[in-house]
């Protein structure tokens, strides 16, 4: 993995924190400025969040961050 797919990567993951989301079975990798998340996600215990529309604030954010030229969902909402 390039160097800058693995600081992209890190930049995600501190964005998918920052969401009420439980996201331990979600699995996030970066290929050449290509976001993927895959696996499971389900909304953390005591909030109530619409999981679904989470995940595309998520997508709509990290398309705007430099160096990301997409972002590809293949998650089940639980």
């Amino acid at each position: 993995m390039a160097l800058a797919d693995v600081e992209t990567r890190r930049m995600v993951l501190r964005e998918i924190s920052k969401r009420h989301i439980d996201s331990s079975r979600l699995d996030v990798q970066v290929f050449h400025g290509v976001v993927y998340l895959r696996g499971t996600v389900s909304g953390m215990r005591g909030h109530d969040v619409d999981i679904k529309a989470e995940m595309e604030l998520i997508r709509r954010i990290l398309r705007q961050r430099p160096g990301i030229r997409d972002v590809v969902l293949d998650v089940i909402y639980r």
